[in-house]
């Protein structure tokens, strides 16, 4: 009777796929990004605790200087730094103080979106309260992420990201511009043209909605996002507007910019401009070709440079397109999936 009880409370534990020949108490479920010594010294390093946050960003050489000042505003004890290097090139951040203790992952001419389905799994990054998933081209003058998150916290912002200086930034949509005297916002107001915003709207890009430049996400919501982030379209267009979804909630309330803590969007050129040596090692359009003089020149071998940016925006537009036919697919394929905004959709636009 007894062997009877115990086989049927062992048939209904739930286990992992593949664990079934290991004693639950030997199984490890989740991993970290911290790095661990060769050999034990806890008189030497006193076992400290590990970093709580984790800051991922996808650099180049070019941006080195600006992705430096980024990092050195993250204090050591609370983030574990990581780099996505689309260029290839590695051995040229040794120099910096924090280089050794960051990790660096490199795959030649792949985007931050890709690195991150691949390298930042919700099992990999479980301990990390929150996962700063940024790009290279901000200026964090006025930034302070200890302050950040006392805000996003207070606020309840399972997704956010830091306002942009209006003055100083490229801004793209008006929702990320900075609010003076404001701590944060949720909602843009726009009464003219197509595509109004006001107090009804219940929905994206009214409410509820951060570009992708610069997210940042609570633990439970990056698990979430994480699933939507399709393995072939790298640029993740389309899904901004679908990260609602993953609010860990209402996504009126839980997604939002933060003004006090802004930063500044640059614009730089990122992907698609190489130089002409870098082509050898990847295959690529050529859309337009730029000679610069010679005052401009850095080096021969970058006097002439290939700019493919046409042809990765033509891309991200295509890309857009297949998440959003995937998404309206998986809607009706999905039976028992029930839209929370079903109701509400209607209103955000008018």
């Amino acid at each position: 009777m007894l062997q009877n009880s115990k086989f049927e409370m062992c048939k209904i534990r739930c286990r992992p796929p593949g664990s079934e020949a290991l004693p639950q108490g030997i199984m490890v479920n989740t991993s970290n990004l911290e790095m661990r010594p060769l050999w034990s010294d806890t008189v030497k390093n006193g076992n400290p605790a590990p970093s709580a946050n984790l800051l991922a960003v996808a650099v180049g050489i070019k941006q080195k200087e600006i992705v430096d000042q980024i990092v050195k505003k993250f204090p050591s004890r609370d983030f574990i730094v990581m780099l996505f290097h689309y260029d290839g090139i590695v051995d040229e951040w040794r120099d910096l103080e924090w280089s050794d203790r960051a990790i660096h992952v490199s795959a030649v001419n792949q985007t931050k979106w890709w690195f991150a389905k691949r390298f930042l799994h919700p099992d990999i990054v479980a301990e990390y309260k929150y996962i700063f998933l940024w790009d290279e081209d901000l200026g964090v003058d006025n930034f302070d992420p200890r302050q950040y998150l006392s805000i996003i916290e207070d606020e309840g912002l399972e997704i956010s990201q830091p306002a942009l200086d209006p003055v100083k930034s490229e801004v793209h949509h008006q929702i990320t511009a900075r609010r003076r005297n404001s701590r944060s916002h949720r909602r843009i107001y726009k009464f003219k043209g197509s595509g109004r915003c006001d107090d009804r709207s219940t929905a994206p890009p009214c409410i509820g909605w951060v570009e992708m430049m610069a997210p940042v996400f609570s633990r439970a919501a990056w698990r979430c996002a994480w699933y939507m982030i399709q393995n072939d379209l790298i640029h993740a267009w389309g899904l901004d507007m679908q990260l609602g979804y993953c609010a860990q909630g209402d996504r009126m309330k839980n997604v939002g910019v933060v003004d006090a803590q802004y930063i500044v969007h640059l614009g730089l050129p990122i992907l698609g401009v190489m130089a002409e040596n870098e082509l050898n090692s990847t295959e690529v359009n050529i859309t337009q070709r730029e000679q610069f003089s010679k005052s401009e020149a850095l080096a021969p071998s970058e006097s002439h440079k290939v700019d493919n940016r046409p042809e990765v925006r033509r891309q991200s537009f295509i890309e857009m397109q297949m998440f959003r036919k995937r998404w309206e697919n998986a809607v009706k394929e999905d039976k028992c999936w029930v839209d929370p905004y079903q109701q509400s959709v209607n209103k955000s636009t008018h």
